[in-house]
């Protein structure tokens, strides 16, 4: 295998591609590494950790087709060091050299039969709009659980067909975010599917600067392309919770309050919440106060313009996660709504009704 690239686009794909492999011991070495294969004058390149794979296509001046397994970090570091310009690979007896300038380098090869075999992806194909998409994975994606061990189901989102179209779901049991994508008719009437949020983590990146999305599913994986750059997973098996019978069908206590005014004034009193110190709101008819204690150093307070209605109480939360919902919201406004201080809270931007967020509070004394 012989080829020439700009070392840019070379970095770039290694990049992409490299992000797949596995860290993890007891996996094949195989694995740590990215499988470059040349065809004509295209280069494909593939990482994959079996539960994930992200391939990516690279046009190149080629000279001989073949096929090699790099160790990913080492060939993206590497390329990442060479002075911008002409990058030539060339591979044969175990070894792939790498040059640029007066830069040379061999790096020895992992065994190419040990990479996973790559799939085809399912033929049937579905289009949707990547700049919605992304935006939806923006604000679901940080709530999956990251506990594998435990409840590996939490660890994916639920994309399930409503009618009136696409809906994902996320939650690692202390918040729920629900994003609808309103007329999409990417699954069947009543088809839901649950795919690692990791792979989705991975997809958001590569959406970028893309129109659109093309999904392909079979009953094992989802496959999602974004121009050159295929990135596929397994589905996670298994039941997702009854989310729906956490959302409560109406609130009497809605406070009204601009979404970055909340913002800033949360991470400036997050500073002195340490560890699992929360963010205390006290809701009052004349406006907002945020407080936090933390016994060892100190306090914050700080008052919020907002509306209130409802009665008046203190409520707490977690302030990262409390964060992330406000984050995630757009518009001006954002809502939040609560039935008592114990029980799950609603937060909803006032100007985009397709997103909502479920956040449990943190009981105080």
């Amino acid at each position: 295998m012989k080829f020439r690239s700009e070392r840019d686009a070379l970095l770039d794909a290694l990049g992409i591609a490299a992000r797949a492999a596995t860290t993890r011991g007891g996996a094949p070495q195989a694995l740590s590494g990215v499988r470059a294969e040349v065809v004509g004058d295209t280069l494909h390149l593939a990482g994959s950790d079996l539960d994930l794979t992200v391939q990516v296509e690279l046009p190149v001046s080629a000279t001989e087709p073949g096929v090699a397994v790099i160790p990913a970090k080492l060939a993206t570091d590497i390329v990442r060091a060479l002075e911008p310009g002409a990058v030539s690979v060339e591979v044969d007896e175990g070894e792939a050299r790498i040059a640029a300038g007066r830069s040379q380098f061999a790096v020895r090869l992992l065994a190419s039969e040990e990479f996973v075999k790559l799939r085809d992806p399912a033929p049937d194909a579905v289009t949707l709009a990547a700049a919605d998409f992304a935006d939806a994975l923006r604000q679901v994606v940080p709530a999956v659980s990251h506990d594998e061990a435990t409840r590996p189901i939490l660890t994916g989102v639920l994309m399930a067909a409503e009618p009136g179209g696409l809906r994902l779901v996320a939650t690692d049991s202390y918040r729920l975010a629900v994003r609808d994508l309103p007329g999409q008719t990417v699954l069947r009437e009543g088809q839901k599917v649950l795919v690692p949020g990791r792979a989705l983590g991975e997809l958001a990146r590569v959406l970028a600067n893309a129109e659109t999305v093309t999904l392909r599913l079979d009953p094992e994986q989802a496959t999602f392309e974004v121009g050159t750059t295929r990135v596929s997973t397994r589905l996670i098996e298994g039941e997702f919770p009854n989310y729906r019978q956490l959302i409560p069908a109406s609130y009497p206590n809605k406070l009204t309050v601009g979404r970055e005014p909340l913002l800033a004034a949360v991470r400036r009193v997050r500073l002195l919440a340490r560890e699992n110190t929360p963010v205390r709101l006290n809701l009052r008819p004349d406006g907002l106060e945020l407080t936090a204690i933390d016994p060892e150093h100190g306090q914050a307070r700080e008052d919020l313009d907002a509306k209130y209605e409802g009665a008046e109480m203190v409520v707490a939360f977690n302030p990262q996660y409390l964060i992330d919902g406000v984050e995630a919201a757009t518009g001006v406004e954002v809502t939040l709504e609560t039935l008592d201080a114990l029980k799950p809270a609603t937060l909803r931007s006032t100007e985009a009704p397709d997103y909502l967020y479920l956040l449990m509070p943190v009981r105080v004394s």
